[in-house]
């Protein structure tokens, strides 16, 4: 795996553009369900 370039290859851009929406989605579900349980 290279180090990540400041201007990477498009598909590779969509690659991590993808890898961060569902890091996100992620994120965003355990903190939901952290809520929700703190909520009992």
């Amino acid at each position: 795996m290279p180090v990540l370039e400041p201007n990477p290859p498009n598909s590779q851009k969509k690659l991590l553009q993808l890898m961060g929406a569902i890091l996100g989605i992620v994120v965003l579900v355990s903190i939901i369900a952290t809520i929700a349980q703190s909520m009992g």
